[in-house]
């Protein structure tokens, strides 16, 4: 059980509740409330790794597809291979707990006010609890995501809320913000601070953490994600984030379909 438990905290603390060119969300926990346009995909190779307690677990690797459904709203899906390795006994690998979202913007930028949206994230339990790979219950995220920027800044940020289904386990918090600066026309450094409450009653993984970020634009449709991080007052020693992000729209399956 506590492998498990240790586990499972693992992946809340480095990851949470899991864009053309990239502006928010990742490689940082905080999101944004900015959706994908219309008609417009993002697809993801990713890897989260983190050591807690002198236990690495994360995903190796996990595949991340957005979809712009209709003007403001976005469809979301995490398909991960996790893992765990323990300080003693076996390493676990297999597929983990699936994750399902709509990203919805109800109030647009202006010179005054920010862009607001919600982002509701519900984590299936696929992947096997009994091997640590996988929570074994229903869970939500229930957050509200801001974002305004001027010139080459841009900061983001917001709060939400946890529901947990797992018996002897606690509700949870969780409230972050980044600021982030696009230095040059293809590299935006970031930096995120963060807080989340008790998520497990019997294991101590409540804290504060940061992590430090970078998106590389390699084109329009090509890009590198990275981000490093560790608790400030909490439990994990290190984590990090690194992905591919392949950004297209929909005249990419009318090429592939055209006869030759």
């Amino acid at each position: 059980m506590r492998k498990r438990t240790r586990f499972i905290a693992s992946l809340a603390v480095v990851g949470l509740v899991f864009i053309g060119k990239v502006d928010a969300g990742p490689p940082y926990v905080t999101d944004d409330p900015e959706p994908v346009d219309f008609q417009h995909w993002e697809f993801y190779v990713a890897s989260m790794h983190s050591k807690l307690d002198g236990d690495w677990s994360g995903t190796a690797p996990h595949i991340e597809i957005n979809y712009g459904a209709v003007p403001n709203l976005q469809l979301h899906l995490i398909a991960p291979l996790a893992y765990d390795v323990p300080p003693a006994g076996h390493t676990q690998y297999g597929y983990g707990d699936t994750e399902l979202g709509i990203k919805y913007r109800f109030v647009d930028e202006t010179n005054y006010l920010p862009q607001i949206g919600i982002f509701p994230l519900l984590e299936v339990p696929t992947g096997s609890a009994s091997r640590g790979l996988g929570n074994g219950h229903w869970q939500a995220f229930l957050p509200v995501w801001l974002q305004k920027s001027w010139g080459p800044w841009t900061a983001y940020g917001g709060a939400g809320y946890g529901v947990n289904e797992l018996n002897g386990h606690d509700n949870w918090g969780f409230v972050g913000g980044l600021l982030q600066k696009q230095v040059t026309h293809n590299l935006a450094l970031g930096v995120e601070v963060y807080h989340q409450t008790k998520y497990q009653t019997d294991f101590p993984n409540t804290g504060t953490a940061f992590n430090i970020g970078a998106v590389f634009d390699f084109n329009d449709n090509h890009h590198l994600l990275f981000s490093a991080g560790r608790s400030i007052d909490g439990p994990v020693d290190f984590q990090c984030y690194i992905a591919y992000q392949f950004t297209f729209d929909n005249s990419l399956f009318h090429f592939l379909s055209r006869p030759r």
